[in-house]
């Protein structure tokens, strides 16, 4: 048997996940989670000396699977502004080789958005009508297509400080949703949403859910930023708490730590993960106040969406 992994580059990977359920395979692996078939160990932050930048590994078992991996992800300080790559090594627990090299940026991607997506369907109200995104990047056009089947949205409107003037996105964005709106302000863009997506690269908060008119549905996912958070960290003892794991959520989450830290909050008042709603251990929430979901990315996430890939080939 080779030991040589099957390298995937990223237009490749690209091409493979198009051909993927992304979120039904994130469903499946926080069933398995849930029922004791996965391990998600917490993420591990390594830095470079001298403040040179750092990486983050994200690791994972799919023991139904047979495999094991990490994703490891660069954050490299340079003048012209940091890099950050990721790649993902797919292992047999059967045979102790590995089988697949893939470079994570589409990974990440997808399987970012399908999170977010993932707990939308689990969590929004059935008759939400509104959807609100703040942010334009890469990630925040990845989220649409995963999410906009899942209500019957009668609007959904987009909010990046540079989008007015980005024709090129407002087009790739109405690719995906022709009705969208383009908001001019962020709050035009969150007045009267059932649910607000923040996909941002904001090391702070984007949003202050106090200043909102009704109960919604807030997600965040933040980016590598040391610390960073979008929304406020006091914000969270008002709001029911959900995110994708429990167990490892709370030690990397920006606003959870400085909640934590500084406004006396307890990870023990997160109501519930993903493997709990998608193993029916803990109901949908009520909406008498917002409730917030969390996703800080899982090692198991990109494993799964891996070895989605790997048996496209095999």
């Amino acid at each position: 048997m080779s030991s040589t992994p099957y390298v995937i580059d990223q237009a490749h990977a690209r091409e493979l996940l198009a051909r993927i359920d992304v979120p039904q395979v994130l469903r499946q692996l926080f069933r398995d989670l849930a029922c004791g078939n996965a391990v998600q160990p917490a993420q591990q932050l390594v830095e470079f000396p001298q403040g040179a930048g750092d990486f983050i590994n994200y690791l994972g078992v799919l023991a139904k699977d047979g495999v094991y991996g990490m994703k490891t992800s660069p954050y490299i300080v340079r003048e012209q502004g940091a890099l950050v790559t990721a790649w993902t090594l797919l292992m047999s627990m059967k045979t102790g080789q590995p089988l697949l090299l893939c470079d994570a940026g589409e990974l990440t991607t997808a399987r970012t958005a399908a999170t977010t997506a993932v707990a939308v369907d689990a969590l929004a109200p059935l008759n939400a009508q509104r959807l609100a995104i703040i942010g334009s990047g890469k990630l925040a056009q990845a989220h649409l297509p995963y999410v906009k089947a899942l209500r019957d949205w009668q609007s959904i409107s987009v909010y990046s400080p540079s989008l007015l003037e980005d024709s090129e996105t407002q087009a790739a964005l109405k690719a995906n949703a022709a009705d969208l709106t383009i908001a001019e302000t962020r709050e035009a863009a969150i007045a009267e949403a059932d649910v607000i997506m923040l996909c941002t690269s904001s090391a702070g908060p984007v949003i202050d859910p106090a200043a909102l008119s009704k109960p919604a549905l807030i997600t965040s996912i933040s980016t590598n930023a040391p610390r960073a958070h979008e929304v406020p960290p006091q914000s969270l003892n008002d709001m029911q708490v959900f995110c994708d794991y429990r167990l490892t959520t709370p030690g990397s989450a920006g606003e959870m730590l400085i909640a934590a830290e500084q406004h006396g909050w307890s990870q023990d008042s997160i109501v519930g993960d993903l493997a709990d709603l998608l193993s029916d251990k803990v109901p949908r929430p009520d909406y008498q106040r917002h409730v917030f979901f969390r996703s800080i990315g899982l090692g198991l996430e990109d494993i799964a969406l891996a070895n989605a890939v790997y048996h496209l080939h095999h």
